[in-house]
């Protein structure tokens, strides 16, 4: 049977050349693997082309570019979302053209012709203000295992900032139920971080885990990631980005003069990085909090209103030094490509 180039080069390029010549995280690659799949989604959905038919002929420009603006328009991806997913692809290229000769130069080609999409000057940040995550958290069916879990999930989305990565990748023994309930946190570059999480929300995990029968003193049960999908142990990011999008869509029904733009499980990540700068959090605070590795990143969220600008140039002077720091996609048609699915 004659080998498919294309999934052959794919399958070095994540076993080989991702972990050991570049070194990257486990979490950087999920990011990356989790673009092929998409890609292949696209490719299935819309042009009803099986992951094994894929060679590289098919990675010509004009589907590069539909499937570009198909994550933007039907699966509501911001602008720097898709700009990820494609120097995802333009790493993959740039490593196939030199090891796969000229079967992969058209693909190259494509992608150094399709540039990365230009983001507005103007903060684009979709939040949920405090009345809308309070509506948003009290929509699932608390009477039904499926809805305590959501409600917890939810929850926890909203009060530690978690990126859903690192809510998925998040154990049993991450968590610390003490006088105030800590989560550590691994996020990009596998560095972790240490947060607190308020007393109404650890109750609710507290009562979730009792729930599900977890043994905190079982090494077997410390090891158990905490949310799980009826099919995996784990959860993927795609699971989370589903219940988010149900219950946005529900709060939309419920409440249309709420609700107003698209959301993602990030935009819990967005509403307590504002609702704690409204609240009067230091930036410094609120980048140890998020993880954020420069303030700079942090500092997007002064713009988002007149008021919160006006509490970051009052503490712009403030000297960052007295601040310490806080120290898969489940899709059967990619049964066959095991390199692709995200390591527990």
């Amino acid at each position: 049977m004659k080998t498919n180039l294309f999934f052959h080069t794919l399958k070095n390029y994540f076993i080989s050349y991702l972990p050991e010549v570049k070194g990257l995280s486990q979490n950087t690659i999920r990011a990356y693997q989790y673009a092929f799949q998409l890609l292949f989604e696209f490719f299935y959905r819309k042009k009803d082309i099986y992951p094994e038919k894929i060679t590289f002929d098919l990675l010509n420009e004009k589907n590069i570019q539909e499937f570009l603006l198909w994550l933007e328009k039907e699966r509501h991806c911001s602008i720097a979302t898709r700009n990820f997913r494609r120097s995802a692809l333009y790493s993959f290229a740039k490593y196939a053209i030199k090891n796969s000769n000229s079967a992969s130069l058209a693909f190259y080609s494509a992608m150094n012709n399709i540039p990365n999409k230009r983001t507005p000057k103007k903060s684009d940040i979709k939040y949920f203000t405090k009345d809308e995550i309070s509506l948003l958290l009290n929509l699932p069916n608390k009477l039904t295992p499926i809805g305590r879990r959501d409600t917890v999930l939810l929850s926890l989305l909203y009060a530690s900032g978690a990126r859903a990565q690192e809510l998925c990748d998040l154990r049993v023994n991450d968590i610390w139920f003490e006088k105030t309930t800590k989560l550590r946190l691994t996020g990009k570059g596998n560095k972790s971080r240490m947060i607190v999480i308020p007393e109404n929300c650890a109750l609710l995990l507290k009562k979730y885990l009792n729930s599900i029968q977890v043994d905190y003193n079982s090494p077997q049960d410390s090891m158990k990631h905490i949310f799980s999908s009826q099919t995996h142990e784990k959860m993927s990011i795609s699971c989370v980005e589903a219940i988010v999008k149900k219950y946005v869509f529900i709060a939309k029904e419920k409440y249309p003069n709420l609700f107003q733009y698209h959301y993602s499980p990030h935009s819990f990540r967005h509403s307590i990085a504002v609702h704690m700068l409204e609240c009067g959090e230091s930036l410094v605070v609120i980048k140890a909090f998020l993880g954020h590795e420069s303030i700079t990143t942090t500092t997007i969220y002064a713009s988002v209103t007149p008021e919160l600008a006006n509490k970051y140039l009052k503490e712009r002077g403030r000297p960052l030094e007295t601040v310490s720091k806080m120290q898969d996609y489940e899709n059967p048609i990619l049964s066959n490509f095991p390199f692709l699915k995200t390591k527990n």
